[in-house]
């Protein structure tokens, strides 16, 4: 007998909306036209067919299914099917931009809540799997390399000080161009950590793909599913963070990749728990003498 479609349909992706608002600002002028139909008529796209949808939007059918592809759906009816489950159980989005007449106590409520949500989004995308793996290349490495430029940079240098708390052998390179030397010198016993929000800056995108060329496995935090970096990463985690006119993407896309961080050193130190927890002691003592 053959399956039913029920049960071949693909499966919904969580907080399909969510993504689609943050990979807007990244589309092309005919995609980003879907994109806004979709996120002001979620409700009426779920009754569509992908023709009316391509008819109401101007574009091709083709643009359609390339979008879809983007946000990581399969097709047109696994958009559907997602933005059917967020309509059915919606995500509350607190996606308000700054204004210029905002007084402290408003500015205060909108960043707070624009934090929460980055933080609530990336967890619904960040992907086990590929944390778990994340774990076995940096363990099984003799040397651990960090790289982040610019408002990716401060987290980089938190990720390395983590990692040498757990007693993991590392180093954070933020100059472009040491960045480039030192990618070019690892080798296959290296694992590299690259946290690049758009994943398109071309510094880092240059390393990691020096570093996976030279035979280093390489690790990448970025929000975007069709990052270029992508090409270039042997595991991906992503975050989920949506920035804004007054917004940039030193705000809740850097507190998305501290939590992202702050979890693969979590697992990194339970994977050794001893180790870690020693190593911790030890240099807790070490750092008690910088204390008065």
């Amino acid at each position: 007998m053959p399956a039913s479609r029920s049960a071949s349909a693909p499966a919904p992706i969580p907080n399909f909306l969510s993504r689609l608002s943050a990979a807007r600002s990244n589309l092309g002028p005919s995609a980003r036209l879907v994109a806004d139909y979709i996120l002001q008529k979620a409700s009426t796209v779920v009754g569509m067919s992908i023709t009316e949808l391509a008819d109401k939007t101007g574009v091709s059918e083709g643009t359609v299914i390339n979008l879809c592809q983007q946000l990581g759906a399969k097709g047109f009816q696994q958009l559907k099917l997602s933005l059917a489950q967020e309509l059915v159980q919606p995500v509350h989005f607190i996606h308000e931009d700054l204004e210029p007449s905002d007084d402290i106590e408003t500015t205060c409520r909108k960043i707070f809540h624009s934090g929460a949500q980055a933080l609530s989004d990336t967890l619904s995308v960040l992907d086990p799997v590929a944390m778990t793996e994340a774990v076995r290349l940096m363990t099984q490495a003799k040397r651990i390399e960090v790289y982040g430029i610019g408002s990716s940079a401060p987290v980089a240098e938190d990720a390395n000080y983590r990692l040498l708390r757990i007693g993991l052998e590392s180093k954070v390179v933020i100059d472009s161009h040491v960045q480039a030397i030192s990618a070019s010198r690892t080798g296959p016993d290296v694992a590299v950590l690259t946290i690049s929000h758009s994943g398109a800056t071309h510094e880092t995108l240059t390393s990691t793909r020096l570093a996976h060329e030279a035979g280093a496995r390489t690790i990448v935090i970025t929000n975007f599913t069709r990052s270029p970096i992508f090409a270039h990463a042997d595991v991906r985690l992503l975050t989920m963070a949506r920035e804004t006119l007054f917004r940039t993407e030193a705000m809740t896309s850097r507190i998305a990749q501290l939590c992202v961080v702050d979890a693969l050193i979590a697992a990194l130190a339970l994977h050794d728990f001893s180790r870690a927890s020693q190593t911790l002691q030890e240099t807790f003592d070490v750092l008690s003498l910088k204390r008065f």
